[in-house]
């Protein structure tokens, strides 16, 4: 057994985990975000450290070609990753952090019940696990394995989905409750039986399950949720940690993984209420799964709409006095930010007081559109969100939606057959006039028609959000 942690270990893991705690309050403010990251790293760091200056922990050469191996690797990836796939990068984080989780966990089982096999393996790494059970796994590695396992898989499938590999829409249908029923089964069944000790079969059994639970737990859930799966994937990631600190007896790990566990289910719960829907309805409803897009397509057509052209665009933004801004995932999709920050910094040049209003489901993780316009480095204090916008709506001379639909969708507020009634919006109706960008009138994730297209206050841009916005740039040059 490792010896407990000194005095200043222990220390060294309370001051780690104030600047965990510092870094995350930070985090809570678009202008703080960067010092709140900063901090919390600065506390992992120091985390590391003191565990690896514990009594008795060796520093073997493997350690160390792991810890430099995993910091260039995400120095690298964190430096060469477009800003568009950030989603994509939170999610594989999300994975890896759990799948890190699930292994230890596994390992502690695997030297519980087979220590004779295991032992030099852990002589090399030095990992020290307290158990319950004196020749079975212990209850919290098992929680480790199912939530680490559970997280790995299913952040897998998030990334597959935003990523374009995987269908975006959600794969649901009567067979899937079935295919979770029986995980679930086998996965109680060999817990149990693990939790008795015996060979590797009952294990590998619960670690297959456990993967198995988390695919067939992302499948079904449509690509537009996603902000609300990678926020509840986040929080699973840090149970698994915490899990594996209490076998680990690592008090940083524990209060980090409670710390992420506890931030990533609030923020669950907030996305959740933003779409006026419960976690249930977004993980076991299907939604998107099976509407009737082309109807809803067909339908819209058929309705006039006010078409408008760059050039009109641009001689109407250039005679306003405010403008508020709603971008949407067809900004993303686009990679519009810069251009769009390129025509606020024009109209502003000409005195227009100009906005940007933040939907908190808006994109495909959370806080989407915050990170795309801080990287086209839109000053926060433009940046509001929907309780603070709203009521400016209505005094403001143009809404321009780029790229958004249902977050700016009346029939929330009217049609009690909506599916997304009661879900809050941002009221983009209420503005003077509204200018639309969209490629063209197909629905958004939803699947429903948008009364706010037909309005006699709303106009149509139709085209890539990029290429619009650059043409009302270039118009806007010419004035």
């Amino acid at each position: 057994m490792v010896p407990e942690p000194t005095i200043g270990i222990q220390v060294a893991y309370l001051v780690a985990s104030i600047l965990f705690i510092v870094g995350l309050k930070f985090l809570s403010s678009p202008r703080h975000a960067r010092n709140g990251n900063l901090i919390a790293a600065a506390g992992m760091i120091l985390a590391v450290g003191a565990t690896l200056a514990v009594p008795g922990v060796r520093v073997s050469p493997l350690l160390v070609t792991c810890v430099a191996v995993g910091g260039i690797a995400g120095v690298w990836a964190a430096r060469s990753v477009s800003i568009t796939a950030m989603p994509q990068m939170v999610a594989m984080l999300n994975g890896l952090g759990g799948g890190a989780a699930a292994l230890v966990s596994c390992a502690g089982i695997w030297r519980a019940t087979h220590a004779g096999v295991s032992v030099t393996l852990f002589q090399t790494l030095r990992v020290t696990v307290r158990h319950d059970a004196p020749h079975g796994a212990s209850l919290v590695e098992l929680l480790g394995v199912l939530i680490g396992s559970v997280s790995f898989s299913g952040s897998a499938i998030a990334w597959g989905k935003l990523q374009g590999v995987i269908s975006e829409k959600a794969i649901a249908g009567a067979w899937t409750r079935f295919v979770n029923a029986a995980i679930v089964i086998a996965i109680l069944v060999s817990g149990a039986m693990t939790l008795e000790g015996g060979g590797p079969g009952r294990l590998a059994v619960y670690l297959v399950g456990s993967l198995a639970f988390g695919v067939f737990m992302v499948i079904p859930i449509g690509g537009a949720d996603m902000p609300v799966v990678i926020s509840l994937l986040n929080s699973f990631t840090g149970l698994a940690a915490a899990s594996t600190g209490f076998a680990l007896d690592n008090r940083a790990l524990i209060i980090s993984g409670t710390l992420v566990g506890a931030s990533g289910t609030l923020l669950t719960r907030l996305m959740c209420k933003a779409m006026n829907r419960s976690l249930a309805n977004v993980l076991f409803a299907g939604f998107g799964a099976a509407h009737a897009a082309g109807a809803a397509g067909a339908k819209a057509a058929a309705k006039p709409v006010r078409e408008i052209g760059p050039e009109d665009a641009a001689v109407l933004l250039s005679n306003i006095r405010s403008l508020i801004i709603v971008p949407g995932y067809g900004m993303a999709v686009a990679q519009a930010q810069h251009a769009v920050r390129e025509l606020a910094d024009m109209l502003a040049h000409k005195g227009v007081d100009v906005r940007y209003a933040i939907h908190p489901v808006a994109g495909r993780m959370p806080g989407h559109m915050n990170v795309l316009l801080a990287e086209a480095n839109v000053p926060y204090t433009q940046l509001f969100d929907l309780d603070q916008i709203n009521p400016e709506f209505g005094h403001t001379d143009v809404a321009l939606v780029i790229g958004a639909n249902d977050v700016v969708n009346p029939a929330a507020r009217t049609d009690t057959a909506s599916p997304i009634y009661g879900m809050p919006i941002l009221d983009a109706d209420k503005a003077q006039h509204c200018i639309i960008i969209k490629r063209s009138m197909n629905p958004g994730f939803a699947g429903i028609d948008n009364p706010l297209y037909y309005e006699p206050r709303t106009m149509m841009l139709f085209g890539d959000a990029k290429g619009a916005v650059t043409k009302v740039l270039e118009a806007l040059k010419m004035l």
